[in-house]
């Protein structure tokens, strides 16, 4: 697992909590870095947390059939990518919204009250990430779960 991140700090976090590599996007060019680190393959899976510019970068950085999951807009909702790589390298782009934090807390009180027991398809420790977002493009039964510890 790659983190990219423009904070020493948490990338010393991620290597903490078992990434494999850390790039400091400002220091390096976070996308030539994960060539380099792929072997010249390419990520199979990224996280995008920031929005903005970024989404473009991940799609250079992405494999070939590679899988995009848009997360986070830290940077700004409107998020703009070139079509030729998206398009040749058969790269897939999903939005993920979580929704605000108010609203999962509230969500959280409502399910300990009433007790409701969450469906849990599988559970993957954080150094299997890819594995645990290859299940969830299947279509599990019930939630994946990602353990941070």
């Amino acid at each position: 697992m790659i983190v990219v991140s423009g904070s020493a700090e948490k990338l010393a976090r991620a290597k903490a909590l078992g990434a494999d590599h850390g790039i400091d996007r400002s220091s390096e060019d976070w996308v030539e870095a994960v060539y380099r680190l792929t072997a010249d393959d390419g990520a199979d899976h990224i996280l995008e947390l920031v929005g903005g510019a970024h989404l473009e970068k991940a799609v250079r950085a992405a494999a070939i059939g590679g899988r995009i999951y848009q997360i986070g807009v830290l940077e700004g909702f409107d998020v703009a990518a070139p079509a030729g790589p998206l398009m040749l390298k058969n790269v897939t782009l999903r939005g993920i919204g979580v929704g605000h934090r108010r609203a999962l807390e509230d969500l959280v009180a409502a399910v300990d009250r009433i007790g409701l027991k969450p469906a849990i398809d599988r559970k993957y420790p954080l150094a299997d990430l890819p594995a645990a977002l290859d299940h969830l493009d299947r279509g599990p039964f019930g939630k994946i779960v990602v353990e941070m510890a």
